[in-house]
């Protein structure tokens, strides 16, 4: 008999926690240890700050439906992992031991290194539930007396679509509003150029959103390294290709929204051998830890190198694709070595993304996300938001139900088939 343990239950733990038990033997058993026992479905956070979802529209409760399937659940938050002695400690001061440690923790927000920074200084966050609903109380405060808006990613984020999507659907909800004459909006980024993405692009996504930023009227700047935040005024620098600090600007706001950069969770940062100096989890191709064998990891916990050097840092994003397929993989995996096999699977690292815009988007495909690539494939239009609309109800459908499949491969292939994709808007 193996004892399994999940440690984190967002969407890569929650789908891995389905996986597994299909995978391993009658006899071995599964637990995830979580210290948020609701998930939530963070795609559509973007909408929550202008209203357009609450927390109750993307909420699944785990516990019910991980008891039907006969997993053991543990709402608590890791503390420490001794990966030596193959215990984590948890804090409601329970110890659990494990043989087999599949960490799925997703990041853990860097706001603490900017001054200023996050909802705890002075911009917003759509990072999480809580953060979201924040941004709502302020947005709401915000349109009784507009003025200037900064909405982008910080140096060294890996996460950016969210970013764009959020400036788009302010932007959208603000001319709803009639005030949008009286919002002058700037989008600051760290990638060398727009529609990066962390990804050096996916097809034409570099004319596709400056031309949307253009036509909305947003100025935008690149290669842009945050200094400081106070209130009502953002430093930033723009670097130049060599590294050195081209210009220093201060830019005034009445409402901002950063994306901040990740790193891995306490509980793991400094563990020599199973992380880098960030935190994040080191894995073969097989998504198992060359240090320690017996603990695999998937999502954004994930160490990855990024595609290339840029003036700023940029993380390569993580998206559902990718971590689909890196849960697939690690189930499998250790289904084969339950049994005495080794492991053979790898993850296809796939990227796959529908990008609200709130009246339009952007979706694109990449396969494999890190170029050079079979397929690199992206397009604009309405249907965009209607098809992320009937995905996000989809997902969370199925996640209610406690139903595994591979959900974003399928989205991948309608996006390939756009006439598929676009069916979606009688779900819409």
């Amino acid at each position: 008999m193996a004892q399994i343990v999940i440690m984190g239950a967002g969407l890569s733990g929650a789908v891995m926690a389905y996986e597994m038990k299909e995978q391993m033997r009658r006899e071995d058993s599964l637990t995830v240890v979580t210290k948020d026992p609701v998930y939530h479905f963070v795609p559509s956070n973007p909408w929550v700050p202008v209203g357009w979802r609450t927390r109750e529209n993307l909420e699944i409760d785990l516990a019910p439906t991980l008891a039907r399937k006969g997993i053991a659940f543990k709402p608590s938050a890791v503390v420490k992992l001794s990966a030596k002695d193959n215990l984590l400690a948890l804090a409601d001061g329970t110890i659990i031991k494990y043989d087999y440690l599949i960490i799925a923790t997703g990041p853990e927000l860097a706001f603490d290194e900017i001054e200023g920074f996050g909802p705890e200084g002075y911009t917003n966050s759509i990072c999480h539930i809580d953060h979201a609903e924040k941004a709502a109380v302020n947005f709401e405060a915000f349109c009784k007396n507009p003025g200037p808006v900064i909405i982008g990613a910080a140096q060294g984020a890996s996460c950016f679509g969210p970013a764009y999507e959020f400036t788009f659907i302010l932007e959208t909800e603000l001319r709803r509003r009639k005030i949008r004459d009286r919002v002058p909006m700037t989008f600051v980024t760290s990638e060398p150029y727009v529609g990066h993405l962390g990804l050096d692009g996916v097809g034409d996504t570099k004319g596709l959103l400056e031309s949307e930023l253009r036509e909305r009227h947003i100025k935008w700047m690149t290669s842009t390294r945050v200094k400081k935040v106070e209130p009502g005024k953002m430093t930033v620098e723009e670097i130049a290709d060599d590294g050195a600090v081209k210009a220093t600007k201060e830019l005034p706001f009445s409402f901002s929204m950063m994306l901040p950069a990740f790193r891995g969770i306490a509980p793991l940062r400094g563990i020599e051998g199973l992380v880098n100096p960030r935190g994040f989890v080191i894995v073969d191709k097989h998504q198992q830890n060359p240090a320690y064998p017996n603990i695999f990891a998937v999502g954004v916990c994930v160490a990855i190198p990024p595609v290339g050097p840029s003036p700023v840092p940029c993380g390569v994003p993580k998206t559902g694709f990718m971590i689909e397929s890196m849960v697939t993989a690690t189930a499998r995996n250790l289904g084969q070595i339950l049994r005495g096999g080794k492991p053979t699977f790898q993850g296809t690292w796939n990227a796959v993304c529908l990008a609200d815009f709130g009246d339009s988007g952007i979706a694109f495909v990449a396969q494999p996300q890190i170029p050079p690539r079979n397929v690199n494939w992206s397009s604009s239009g309405k249907w965009v938001h209607a098809a992320k609309i009937g995905f996000e109800k989809y997902f969370i459908r199925k996640m209610r139900k406690g139903e595994s499949e591979p959900f974003y491969e399928t989205l991948a292939l309608s996006a390939l088939g756009i006439d598929k994709l676009k069916s979606v808007k009688a779900d819409a």
